[in-house]
């Protein structure tokens, strides 16, 4: 049985990664800032005897040294890093109105939580026979795609998880540990909004297909979740 650790499951894209992991038979840590308010999460775990629901802030660091000392001896097959923050999309930031405070606070999460996640469970992914990293990253933080202006909190932390992830890879392959950066597409979710195109469903199942595809060669690469290699 594969063992998976996700991030920001509450909803959306991480409460569904761990629907389709669960539903494969996997064995599923699925993690939250709040699971005392994650109706769905919880309710899902309940009805799934391999799911158990844990709590984790990727921006605090205790949380996730306590999480990575619960799970010490836990080989993980697959390390999700699905939690992420978008505080200024619909033109919010305009110069004049840009909040950095928001600013630092998208990069604590989006950059840094990911890191830290992955850097405090690099030993079990390691205990693996072929443990996988998987960043949830944004064609936003593509530089070669900018043709517009606007949400620059956002795509300048997608970016940089894309160059930090990319750099791991290196690092992680020492240890036996693929890295994949994935574009889970414009997604019908609350961050995506009503009109974006992708079901969520659709999203992850195309992500998990993804992963189902990982070879050692893909390893520090970008692709969206139809299987479309992304630009930097």
């Amino acid at each position: 049985m594969k063992s998976v650790l996700i991030t920001g499951c509450s909803r959306g894209l991480g409460l569904e990664w761990v629907r389709q992991c669960s539903a494969a038979g996997e064995r599923v840590y699925a993690t939250c800032r709040d699971p005392d308010t994650a109706d769905e999460l919880r309710a899902l775990a309940a009805g799934a005897a391999g799911v158990s629901v844990h709590r984790l802030d990727v921006t605090d660091a205790a949380q996730i040294a306590a999480l990575a000392a619960e799970l010490d001896g836990v080989a993980l097959d697959l390390l999700v890093n699905n939690a992420g923050v978008y505080f200024e999309r619909w033109g919010k930031d305009r110069l004049g109105s840009i909040d950095y405070d928001a600013w630092l606070e998208t990069f604590r999460v989006n950059v840094l939580g990911a890191a830290r996640v992955t850097e405090a469970f690099a030993g079990q992914l390691a205990a693996a026979e072929q443990g996988l990293v998987v960043a949830v990253s944004s064609h936003m933080g593509c530089v070669s795609d900018i043709a517009s202006p606007n949400d620059y909190a956002y795509r300048s932390s997608k970016a940089a998880m894309n160059a930090t992830f990319h750099g791991l890879a290196y690092e992680l392959a020492q240890h036996r540990i693929g890295v994949l950066l994935l574009h889970p597409g414009w997604v019908r979710t609350r961050m995506g909004g009503a009109s974006a195109p992708v079901k969520v469903e659709e999203s992850v199942a195309g992500m998990r297909e993804q992963v189902a595809r990982f070879g050692p060669e893909r390893s520090g690469r970008f692709y969206k979740h139809d299987g479309r290699e992304l630009p930097w």
